[in-house]
């Protein structure tokens, strides 16, 4: 099942966001598997994070090389986590991604598909 994870790190500057990225890509977990979609927001001296991630186990096992690097940064952050009910993308985003996690299936179905639903990686029309 899908999750989405919410961090709200108490005063994490843009700062330290950008020292998380650097030392996430320089132990390959920059683009780690299983997670769907990120993004930072806030105030620059308040950032907060949003990911989804396909299921918990992926999460839990980039959480072994992030949880480390937040407390090396002075960040105490405890991840909420959240069932996701359903996430909308961009046609033309959901046929990239059912491409990339069906394999052997007739594309020429999802060419229509305005939407995909992450719950149940399996195509929606609205």
């Amino acid at each position: 099942m899908a999750i989405g994870i919410y961090f709200a790190p108490s005063a994490m500057t843009a700062d330290k966001y950008e020292q998380c990225l650097q030392a996430l890509r320089k132990a390959g977990a920059g683009h780690p598997p299983g997670r769907t979609y990120h993004a930072s927001f806030g105030e620059k001296d308040n950032l907060m994070v949003f990911d989804v991630w396909t299921s918990q186990a992926a999460f839990d096992k980039f959480g072994k090389t992030l949880m480390p690097i937040l407390q090396q940064l002075g960040l105490d952050a405890k991840p909420s986590v959240m069932p996701m009910h359903k996430v909308i993308v961009p046609a033309d985003q959901a046929l990239r991604m059912y491409i990339r996690t069906v394999s052997g299936a007739k594309i020429a179905m999802m060419a229509s598909a305005p939407t995909i639903d992450h719950t149940k990686w399996l195509p929606t029309v609205p």
